[in-house]
């Protein structure tokens, strides 16, 4: 069985929990988290963009990822304890965070050293795997969260990549980094494939 972050997620959850109470007499709807996350992660994705040259903003970036994952639990989490589960929720939970992981990954192409073939390939690679993630309910297994570089894998290498960026460490390592992902990801597409085959619950209706 491949390790991926996610598998820590229950212990996470635990961390958030005591901000649920809160957040539901504040009136607070999981979609809302969910749009926050994407906004912060588009505005965040700008500024690097923009101002590529300012470290700050690099070595900021490992604490901003732990922010997103904080609150694209919390999403999720909060539509359990408040009972506001809805197909809207699901579907714009699954488009934010596509968005957003794009938003945050594509400003390392100025990044200096950086390849931009590779980088350009591990994006999108990324949203093929989360693709293939989803897809597997259409085989009739649940959604695919299998590692090893899953979402929350991504948001810990892209934040390793934030801080060696921040200090300006030399090309070759950011992308040799940037290599593993994406032979990783290979594999996780693989794992995603492999169990969703294996644990359809039904054939698919033609």
């Amino acid at each position: 069985m491949s390790f991926s972050i996610y598998q820590l997620k229950p212990r996470f959850q635990q961390l958030l929990r005591p901000v649920l109470a809160s957040l539901t007499r504040c009136h607070v709807t999981p979609n809302q988290i969910t749009l926050l996350a994407l906004f912060l992660s588009i505005a965040y994705g700008l500024a690097l963009a923009c101002y590529p040259q300012k470290p700050c903003l690099w070595l900021g970036l490992p604490v901003f990822m732990f922010v997103r994952m904080a609150l694209n639990a919390i999403d999720g989490m909060l539509a359990n304890y408040s009972n506001q589960k809805t197909p809207l929720g699901a579907i714009l939970n699954e488009i934010c965070d596509q968005v957003s992981d794009a938003a945050l990954v594509l400003p390392f192409v100025l990044v200096a050293g950086i390849h931009p073939a590779l980088l350009i390939a591990v994006a999108m690679l990324a949203l093929l795997v989360e693709f293939a993630g989803v897809a597997a309910l259409l085989a009739g297994s649940s959604r695919r969260f299998d590692g090893p570089m899953g979402k929350s894998d991504r948001a810990f290498a892209f934040g390793l990549l934030g801080l060696l960026t921040g200090l300006q460490v030399a090309g070759i390592w950011l992308n040799a980094i940037l290599a593993v992902v994406l032979l990783l990801s290979l594999w996780t597409l693989f794992n995603r494939i492999k169990r969703a085959l294996q644990h359809r619950a039904a054939p698919p209706t033609p």
